[in-house]
């Protein structure tokens, strides 16, 4: 994994794919927006954020979410971390530095593994969702096990919130299986001004 620069542009990539692009981050701020939506009502919220890219989902969380909210942070390459701490800290607003955030390097799915009814919401954006690109170990995040984890790892009227870079039936059906209440929603990479398509799956646990 490498970060590039040309300009004010930054990009991440893997071999020959590019995995995000410092111009196109809307769809991941739909992610934290309609995550924390769903959370309307919540006090003193616990949210989980899974892979932290360039930061502009955590950043968007963060500016949705209130001072009680506390957000751990999952990143399982280390030198990611340390790009969001220098080089790409300008584009998210020094996210890593609020005192309402925890970094934890590692992987998320052994995270989510390890707590039960700890978090409100629990935000993916690793590889390219179910349909994983640069691991295959990612499966086991959107496989049967995976999902059965984040159900538990979520309190009561919990969101699971899945970005991904295409539309999945196989995936909604297995979050049903796994007892959640599943919306679909297309998002833009542009947002507003268009761009690629992309989907983002808000899962409330019943």
């Amino acid at each position: 994994m490498r970060l590039y620069r040309r300009g004010a542009e930054f990009s991440i990539r893997v071999g020959p794919h590019e995995l995000m692009n410092s111009r196109v981050h809307a769809s991941e701020e739909a992610l934290a927006e309609l995550a924390c939506k769903a959370l309307a009502g919540h006090e003193r919220t616990r949210i989980l954020v899974g892979g932290l890219g360039m930061g502009f989902t955590l950043a968007a969380v963060l500016s949705h979410a209130g001072a009680s909210t506390r957000v751990d942070v999952a990143e399982l390459v280390a030198a990611v971390i340390g790009w969001n701490r220098t080089e790409l800290k300008e584009l998210n607003g020094a996210a890593l530095a609020d005192s309402r955030v925890t970094v934890r390097e590692g992987d998320v799915a052994t995270l989510i593994g390890a707590e039960k009814g700890a978090y409100d919401a629990i935000l993916l954006d690793v590889d390219n969702g179910p349909s994983a690109l640069t691991s295959k170990a990612n499966h086991r995040l959107y496989g049967t096990r995976g999902l059965d984890a984040a159900y538990a790892a979520l309190r009561p009227g919990g969101v699971l919130a899945v970005w991904s870079a295409d539309h999945d039936p196989a995936f909604t059906k297995r979050l049903r299986q796994a007892g959640f209440q599943v919306e679909e929603h297309p998002v833009r990479a542009r947002g507003r001004a268009g761009g690629s398509r992309f989907l983002v799956w808000i899962a409330r646990r019943a």
